[in-house]
């Protein structure tokens, strides 16, 4: 009886030949350097410390998640090697009022306005290790207390959201389209969420309806 010659298995390719017939991998962009974020906090209203103890913790600590978080949005931060300055100023419903009045034509106070202060020509021009200044934040208690209260939050819960919401501003994000104003609104939701902070927003929220920070 003849012993049938086993099948000759059929030849693999291997693992070497497979990598080189692969197409390239694509390419990672460099990744950037951690920003260096300066916070400075001033009180033009006494009440501030009163009202809210912890201030000094999670303001700035909000500010910086903000900044990191959003970064991508703002040109002029792209391989900053400086700091990166942010003004947070705890004020009033007054002044408040009148910075409203005189910069947005709004004669009344609110939450929180946003001042940028990085154009895009004069941020090109910055050596990499030069200060970004990016911009001032003002917050106005008495609104801040008035809404905590009228959404059933705490008033610390509240501030880290507008100070996260300001910061955003500064950066470029915007809410005058509901496009906009869902992409601000869910960024601020991961960023709060981080912080240990609830969404502040409700499944009823209409982003159409947000007035907010400028």
């Amino acid at each position: 009886m003849t012993t049938p010659s086993p099948q000759r298995a059929s030849r693999q390719p291997s693992a070497r030949r497979s990598r080189r017939r692969s197409a390239p991998p694509p390419s990672v962009p460099p990744r950037q350097p951690r920003l260096k974020a300066k916070i400075s906090l001033r009180s033009e209203n006494r009440a501030w410390v009163t009202a809210l103890p912890d201030l000094r913790l999670l303001v700035p600590r909000a500010a910086k998640a903000a900044l990191h978080a959003g970064r991508q949005r703002c040109p002029a931060l792209d391989g900053a090697l400086g700091p990166v300055e942010i003004d947070l100023c705890l004020s009033s419903d007054e002044a408040v009022q009148q910075l409203n009045r005189d910069w947005r034509g709004k004669d009344k106070p609110t939450n929180v306005l946003s001042f940028p202060g990085l154009e895009g020509g004069i941020a090109a021009s910055l050596p990499a290790e030069a200060p970004r200044p990016l911009g001032d934040i003002v917050l106005a208690l008495e609104t801040c207390q008035r809404e905590a209260v009228e959404q059933d939050k705490s008033l610390a819960h509240h501030v880290q959201h507008l100070v996260v919401h300001g910061v955003l501003h500064l950066l470029g994000y915007d809410h005058e389209s509901d496009a906009e104003a869902k992409a601000m609104e869910a960024l601020e939701v991961s960023v709060l969420a981080g912080l240990g902070v609830p969404d502040p927003y409700g499944p009823d929220h209409d982003p159409a309806e947000e007035e907010g920070a400028r």
